[in-house]
């Protein structure tokens, strides 16, 4: 007896709203993304030149920002959008996070593409919803364009226990 092996092939898609300007989005998206910019204010990045911003808001409607900070012994340092969770973790324990807005450019000027967070900080954000059993939107902002996502699920797909599994019961 012969044995046939077959592969199927999947395509993965991921939905999101593309925006040429902030003044496009609603208000409170609009104040979210202006305040990563602004947060790109406290960046220190003396070896990349690279500022990133990073906006969380939270389930009360508080902002809490934070900004890339760089060391000589690169491992130390820390991306804006981990120091804006952590520290909206740590001074308001138990708020769920809603939304974040990244931003990053040169001189404190978006770049024209969007900001793209790397695989840690996406695997911060899923850890925040999957708390929050709720879906946090996540907005990469841009002089050009700016991506607003859903939720978390949709920057990192098959995340550990999504909060899909979670609602689903």
């Amino acid at each position: 007896m012969q044995k046939h092996n077959f592969m199927i092939k999947r395509k993965l898609t991921t939905e999101y709203e593309e925006y040429s300007s902030l003044a496009e989005m609603s208000a409170e998206d609009r104040e979210l993304c202006e305040a990563a910019v602004k947060a790109m204010e406290g960046s220190y990045a003396p070896y990349s030149n690279y500022n990133v911003g990073a906006a969380v808001r939270l389930a009360d409607g508080t902002i809490v920002v934070g900004a890339n900070q760089e060391n000589a012994a690169s491992p130390s340092g820390l991306c804006a959008e981990r120091t804006a969770m952590f520290t909206a973790g740590a001074s308001h324990p138990g708020t769920p996070m809603r939304s974040i807005a990244i931003a990053g450019g040169y001189k404190g000027v978006p770049g024209d593409e969007p900001c793209s967070p790397c695989g840690a900080c996406r695997q911060v954000m899923a850890e925040y919803q999957m708390l929050a059993k709720a879906p946090m939107s996540v907005i990469m902002v841009g002089a050009k364009a700016t991506w607003k996502f859903a939720k978390v699920d949709d920057v990192l797909p098959y995340i550990f226990d999504s909060f899909k599994a979670d609602m689903e019961d």
